[in-house]
């Protein structure tokens, strides 16, 4: 524990006590929400004026992992918060206001998307790291502001990749640069615009091509579950890279094509992962990894395992799994506060997505209060002297990641991690 206690923070918070955080009206209660907005319009602010300084000293980034593309979908989810949040007892004139700042958070959604739509780097296909996020993105902002056209021929763009994804035999089939995360923008667009936006023969194709490839290389392991996967040859087993984020991602999709293949292929895949759970609750990084019990953040451990239990609960409706998530849950709590910083992909806002997705499925209100104890630390950017990320303002490394969980925090049952969960 003395080399996990160098890469997190003591969590001092005291636990849940009864506090009840949600309010008649679904949302975050007013006392703790108007500190919430304060501290999000304070670090917008702050997020903004620093954006423009990043862009023009480092090389052009068009990714929604660590570039403006994740500025895009932080203003997107602005935009639909301030839509989502205005009420009928609103007067016109405050109606009129907001409806003006969310249009206005629209055209900046797009204007950190133009120069990724028109240089495609070609690269990489999936949604974080890859061409498909800006296309996928475009399909939506565009189709928000009234430009159908314009979002047809991004849906056009994004379905046409689907090609190469399934023929190269190069392609791993994880969430950052393999299969899931082309898959993840055929969902988003689909979550946000409708299932038949998009061509569902294609999420089909894309798959059986996941199921296909991890039967493959499954049957070259003596032991283990019937579908494994492996990227710079080795076998991950976290949400970004490995087992748990891809049996997550086959779980979302519900075609009914493939869907008895997927939910007989992916049980005893889950139950395998199970048996890999630390005492502590977290997992490692990688079959046959030497870091052991050490790393509890969204892409390489516990926190982001959640959401594959939460998934195989809701279809195999087994308590083991829930019990898992729980698990799961209480040393992100204890462990969660990392010295890496505020992100998603790896520090405090990320780890708190987790309490979230775990309060809409039981409504027990100590993972609530988790979760605003976390956005509580996170209302406090920058004076825990955390270490500074490579890319500090992106929306997985830094402050627009944090800036959006801060924003998901005022309406807990509608909050989603960014980009995985829909």
């Amino acid at each position: 524990m003395a080399e996990a206690a160098s890469i997190m923070f003591k969590n001092t918070f005291p636990d849940h006590h009864g506090e009840r955080l949600l309010g008649e009206n679904k949302k975050l209660v007013s006392g703790a929400a108007e500190r919430i907005k304060e501290v999000i319009i304070r670090l917008l602010k702050q997020l903004e004026s620093c954006i423009g300084q990043e862009e023009h000293s480092k090389r052009p980034d068009f990714s929604v992992y660590t570039g403006s593309s994740g500025y895009a979908l932080l203003y997107l989810h602005l935009h639909k918060h301030l839509t989502s949040t205005s009420s009928d007892s609103d007067t016109d004139a405050s109606s009129n206001s907001s409806r003006s700042e969310g249009e206005d958070y629209l055209m900046q959604a797009l204007q950190h998307l133009k120069e990724a739509l028109a240089n495609p780097q070609g690269r990489r296909h999936t949604f974080l790291c890859g061409d498909a996020g800006p296309l996928a993105l475009g399909a939506v902002v565009y189709s928000n502001m009234g430009d159908e056209r314009n979002s047809a021929h991004c849906i056009s763009r994004l379905e046409a990749m689907h090609i190469n994804v399934i023929r190269d035999q190069t392609l791993p089939d994880e969430h950052l640069y393999g299969r899931c995360g082309y898959l993840t923008a055929l969902l988003f667009v689909q979550h946000h615009l409708g299932a038949d936006k998009v061509d569902r023969e294609l999420i089909v194709k894309v798959t059986r091509a996941i199921l296909d490839s991890g039967r493959a290389f499954g049957s070259k392991t003596r032991e283990g579950p019937p579908l494994m996967y492996e990227w710079h040859n080795k076998k991950y087993l976290g949400a970004a890279h490995g087992l748990a984020g891809i049996m997550y991602t086959l779980l979302l999709i519900k075609e009914p094509e493939v869907l008895s293949e997927i939910e007989s292929a992916v049980r005893p895949c889950v139950d395998f992962l199970l048996t890999l759970q630390f005492a502590s609750g977290n997992f490692p990084s990688s079959i046959g990894s030497s870091s052991g019990d050490r790393l509890v953040q969204w892409c390489h451990g516990a926190p982001g395992w959640v959401y594959m239990f939460i998934a195989a609960y809701k279809t195999y409706n087994d308590k083991r799994y829930l019990e898992a998530a729980e698990r799961c849950c209480e040393v992100t709590w204890q462990r969660g506060l990392l010295k890496k910083g505020y992100g998603l992909c790896h520090g405090a806002a990320g780890n708190a997505y987790a309490f979230l997705a775990l309060f809409r499925l039981t409504r027990n209100q100590k993972h609530l209060y988790r979760a605003h104890k976390f956005a509580e630390w996170c209302c406090d950017y920058g004076k825990q002297q955390c270490r500074v990320p490579d890319r500090p303002f992106a929306l997985f490394e830094g402050l627009a990641g944090t800036v959006y969980y801060l924003t998901d925090m005022l309406d807990p049952l509608s909050a989603k991690f960014p980009a995985f969960e829909f």
